[in-house]
């Protein structure tokens, strides 16, 4: 009687874990909304335009999400946050999932409860100075006061960083990236660090970018994923494949100009598979076969919108250097859809 009591609650369990596991898939469904995450303002990843259209890199990975999961990438409420506000923003249930510039690491994995669903950019953290400083290099900073955002991993690295150099400095704390340039710009503190995305990001929107240059050392991994919560695999699937969907579509040239074409006289099984067109893998996600094709549609492949947001035509001029696919000498890669 013990035994069979145990097996029922156990099958109890299991059946309130595979509700819990499709809550927020369902949600998002049923609210015909995806609720996303991202930073107060970062341009080039996530900020809003003059009519107040939340445009960059981040976002239009949040457009793709609500694309694939609603059929409109239009259907997103931004969530801005700081870099001590977005994990609870996340564990709260205020947003579904979170694009903002965020550093896989252990202890936000497994302390944080979070589930990263990939990479969607490898960075590293910099330094950047005023040319009239007269420093070209990191190790010239002793006594520095440094503009620094706190709750962040950036915080860790340099503390790690000074004490490894046997160098000391003043902590400017900060927590948005506008606090920053006004600190930064206005001379409050001498160096502004970061990821070296964000501060190239940041020197764009200045008067005079070339009175500020970016040091050339980069102390630590920085690889940046969009999160869900621990626990909600369904959700993770989905947006994890349409993450993984999106660097795929640029692997195989599938575009947001030609991917209805390429839908309808596929050029190879990866392809089909990709579009929807052979196999049911958009069922395996708890969505429909034409989920990657209105993703791509929607914003285009990860080449696209590296491009179009932060590429080296744009105010921002990044490279794709790591970012750049594995078949072209980065490291970008993602599992095969089959």
């Amino acid at each position: 009687m013990k035994l069979k009591s145990i097996l029922v609650a156990g099958a109890a369990l299991a059946m309130t874990a595979t509700v819990a596991n499709a809550a927020t898939l369902e949600d998002v469904k049923a609210s015909g909304e995806l609720n996303c995450i991202v930073t107060t303002g970062l341009v080039g990843f996530a900020y809003t335009d003059a009519n107040g259209r939340w445009n960059g890199f981040d976002v239009d990975f949040c457009r793709a999400t609500a694309a694939a999961v609603l059929g409109d990438g239009e259907k997103v409420k931004f969530v801005p946050t700081t870099g001590k506000t977005r994990f609870t923003a996340l564990s709260s249930g205020e947003g579904d999932i979170l694009y903002r510039n965020t550093t896989v690491t252990m202890s936000r994995d497994a302390d944080l409860k979070l589930t990263f669903l990939g990479v969607n950019y490898y960075d590293g953290q910099g330094f950047m100075v005023s040319k009239a400083l007269g420093v070209t290099s990191a190790k010239q900073l002793n006594g520095a006061s440094v503009c620094i955002q706190t709750g962040t991993t950036t915080e860790l690295n340099l503390a790690d960083y000074f004490r490894a150099q046997g160098m000391s400095y003043e902590p400017v704390p900060i927590e948005t990236n506008e606090e920053a340039r006004t600190n930064y710009l206005s001379g409050r503190c001498d160096v502004y660090t970061t990821d070296a995305s964000g501060l190239a990001a940041s020197r764009a929107t200045f008067e005079s970018p070339k009175d500020h240059i970016l040091l050339p050392e980069i102390i630590s991994k920085e690889p940046l994923g969009p999160a869900v919560r621990q626990g909600d695999d369904a959700w993770a699937d989905a947006t994890r494949w349409v993450l993984n969907a999106l660097i795929e579509a640029e692997e195989f040239g599938i575009t947001s100009a030609n991917a209805d074409e390429m839908a309808a006289n596929p050029p190879n099984p990866t392809v089909a598979r990709i579009l929807g067109v052979e196999g049911n893998y958009g069922e395996m996600v708890g969505l429909d076969n034409q989920w990657a094709l209105r993703a791509i549609k929607a914003v285009g492949n990860y080449g696209e919108i590296f491009d179009r947001n932060i590429g080296p035509n744009t105010e921002i001029g990044l490279e794709r250097g790591l970012n750049a696919l594995w078949t072209n000498g980065g490291i970008l890669y993602a599992p095969p859809i089959r």
